[in-house]
């Protein structure tokens, strides 16, 4: 592999191939999937794996639009078979994205679409002067504006496979990338039902009752349920990342890398490298690399997290701040290198995002957050038993990318997180409760917005927050552990120092109950009095950590007033 320029952020296939710009040869993705003869194929991905760039390419080989252009493929895999280059230009193709649709109502998603229709239509336009358009369809093809009415945009693209077919005399091809950015941003703002009605009529009329059309490709993160969106299309062929096929065409192999790495002077990164960024697997496929940061790497030759805060990364940290303690506590584990056991649903369903914690990490297995440590032997089970799966962070990048983006719950223009976490290894209780009283008001929210709060379960949802908070921060030498067992019970926060010479503390969370305590210092006595009878000190003291040196602290709660003591 010659060493090229690194072209960042460039999607089109085109625009690589005519500068010459780096480039990892995935035209095999054409062979394979022209053979399978499948009629729609949704194939899910997490974000920056090249999902745009290989519709791209596709459109590219088939598109009309590019009859003749032999350069941008001559080299590649592809091209060494005459069956392929004889096909490449002969299709009328529309390709589309849904990647900007991310209006925060319905109103502006739904004129997100509407922008996208019309943009074809006039992309497409020389077909309104061609002389084979009745005044009828003449008519419909006006009719494509910002204000025309919902019923006309669901057919839209049907209509549009109708002209382009009996101008070539050919079937279309239709292309659809990141199909589910508009309903994760739906989920996230609150307008999924209005969005999902719009949704599964137009696919309807585009991908099955579409006589119009040869094939399609539709690319995106998650697979929604077919009752969702899909529940009116039986051509439909899936790919997941579980699935065998197209394995190695979305993403770097390992070998891949390799290769790049030579071109690039920069082999003696590999272990680096592999520690950051692999992790990936697709079907029986390992050691995949996302190919954004490897670019990345690439061009600027330095180990960082390049994944951004995109809106995937948005409905992630809504997920953790707003699911149970369980959440928070297996995101403890996460951040420590460990690892849990779930079961998996490769359909997210998005309305049980909230009463299912499972649905929480299929979508996160989906998104390339985790992975799957090691896939079971068989994909069903004979006693009809859910299987569970061993899931971890997918590599250092993604536990470093968590790391910071729970930093940033904490990070408000007057929580001075960090000056709280001073104030309590220098046991200065005053400062504490000045510092847990206002950060209540400014990130409590954060915690206890979910669809099922509770008296009980808000202080919860806050104080594993809470731990996250301080588990992110990389300045302290503690291992901090929550809900664990020791001595006769389960303690709420615990702060292991890694040098047995300093200092262990032991954090107890209670609510203020009314009717058994009359203020908030009889509850913080209550607190103190449970560490003391449960003997949480157990397990501290066992691994050397004399009693003097381990300081208790109860934290009582009423709404957002606190009381440290």
């Amino acid at each position: 592999m010659v060493k090229q320029v690194v072209s960042i952020g460039v999607q089109s296939f085109e625009m690589i191939r005519k500068n010459h710009s780096f480039y990892v040869d995935k035209t095999e993705l054409i062979r394979e999937w022209w053979e399978s003869q499948d009629i729609v194929t949704l194939l899910t991905r997490p974000r920056r794996f090249g999902k745009t760039l290989n519709l791209s390419m596709l459109e590219c080989f088939f598109s009309k639009q590019y009859q003749g252009r032999s350069d941008l493929f001559e080299g590649l895999s592809v091209w060494k078979d005459e069956k392929y280059r004889n096909l490449q230009g002969s299709y009328p193709v529309i390709f589309f994205s849904f990647a900007n649709i991310k209006g925060k109502t319905y109103e502006a998603a739904r004129e997100g679409f509407y922008q996208i229709l019309l943009k074809l239509y006039g992309k497409f336009s020389f077909l309104r002067e061609a002389g084979f358009l009745s005044p009828q369809d003449i008519e419909y093809f006006d009719s494509i504006k910002l204000n025309m009415t919902e019923v006309t945009a669901v057919f839209s693209l049907h209509s549009l496979s109708d002209y382009l077919s009996r101008y070539y005399g050919k079937k279309v091809l239709i292309f659809l990338d990141e199909y589910d950015t508009p309903l994760q941003e739906a989920y996230i703002y609150g307008y999924w039902d209005k969005l999902i009605s719009f949704i599964r009529s137009f696919f309807n009329a585009s991908f099955k009752t579409n006589p119009y059309m040869e094939r399609a490709f539709m690319t995106g993160i998650t697979r929604i349920s077919k009752e969702s969106i899909f529940s009116d299309i039986n051509n439909l062929e899936v790919v997941t990342t579980t699935s065998f096929k197209y394995c190695t065409m979305f993403g770097f192999t390992e070998e891949e890398v390799d290769q790049a790495l030579c071109a690039f002077q920069m082999e003696d990164k590999r272990e680096k490298v592999k520690e950051w960024y692999d992790g990936f697997t697709f079907g029986n496929k390992k050691d995949i690399y996302n190919p954004w940061s490897i670019t990345n790497l690439l061009d600027k030759r330095k180990l960082k997290t390049y994944w951004v805060n995109t809106s995937s990364n948005r409905l992630m940290s809504k997920l953790i701040q707003e699911g149970t303690a369980d959440v928070k506590i297996i995101m403890e584990d996460l951040l420590e290198g460990k690892s849990f056991l779930s079961v998996i649903d490769e359909e997210v369903v998005f309305d049980q995002l909230d009463q299912n914690d499972e649905a929480i990490w299929s979508l996160f297995l989906a998104s390339g957050y985790l992975k799957v440590d090691e896939l079971p032997k068989e994909n069903w089970d004979e006693d009809g038993e859910d299987i569970f799966y061993s899931l971890s962070f997918t590599n250092l990048e993604v536990r470093k990318m968590f790391r910071k983006t729970i930093q940033t719950w904490f990070s408000q223009p007057n929580a001075h997180y960090n000056d709280f976490v001073k104030a309590l290894l220098a046991n200065d209780v005053e400062y504490m409760n000045r510092f847990i009283n206002q950060v209540t008001l400014t990130v409590f929210s954060s915690f206890d917005v979910g669809n099922r709060p509770s008296k009980q379960s808000e202080p919860e949802r806050f104080y594993h927050g809470f731990v996250l908070g301080l588990m992110a921060d990389s300045k302290i030498d503690y291992w901090i552990t929550s809900n664990r067992e020791s001595g006769f019970g389960r303690y709420d926060v615990m702060m292991e120092p890694k040098n047995k010479k300093d200092p262990a503390y032991i954090l107890e969370f209670k609510v203020h109950e009314a009717g058994k305590e009359a203020n908030l210092e009889d509850t913080v006595k209550m607190a103190l009095k449970q560490i003391e009878e449960k003997n949480y000190d157990a397990v501290l003291m066992k691994k050397g950590i004399e009693k003097e040196r381990i300081y208790h602290y109860g934290f009582a709660f009423e709404g957002k007033r606190v009381l440290i003591g």
